[in-house]
């Protein structure tokens, strides 16, 4: 008989698997990355365009915020590392208030 196994979306709170990825602050392996921490993934449609750079400094403005909150910040994006590394380039040679923008990782 044929068995049918049904995979759930993951809910909050439930355990990620562990994986490990190039990001914009190099190497991580997720696992350590989110150890004893709450993490919050959010996605961003590309590179270089208004929507992702307001999203993107919305969440590192409030960087602090989150870490008081016990909380890790991980961006995540289809584009390439070389991408992701030209667009925050990019973002720190036209705004002042981008240094926050730069600690946060991008996971391609």
């Amino acid at each position: 008989m044929e068995t049918n196994e049904i995979n759930m979306m993951p809910r909050i709170g439930d355990m990620a698997p562990n994986f490990e990825a190039v990001t914009t602050i190099g190497q991580i392996n997720f696992a350590d990355f989110a150890k004893d921490k709450w993490i919050v993934m959010f996605s961003h449609p590309a590179d270089f365009t208004p929507v992702c750079t307001t999203e993107m400094s919305g969440f590192a403005e409030r960087k602090s915020e989150f870490e008081a909150l016990n909380t890790q910040l991980l961006g995540l994006s289809i584009d390439s590392i070389h991408s992701h590394l030209a667009w925050v380039n990019n973002v720190r040679e036209k705004q002042e208030f981008i240094y926050h923008f730069l600690s946060l990782p991008i996971l391609i």
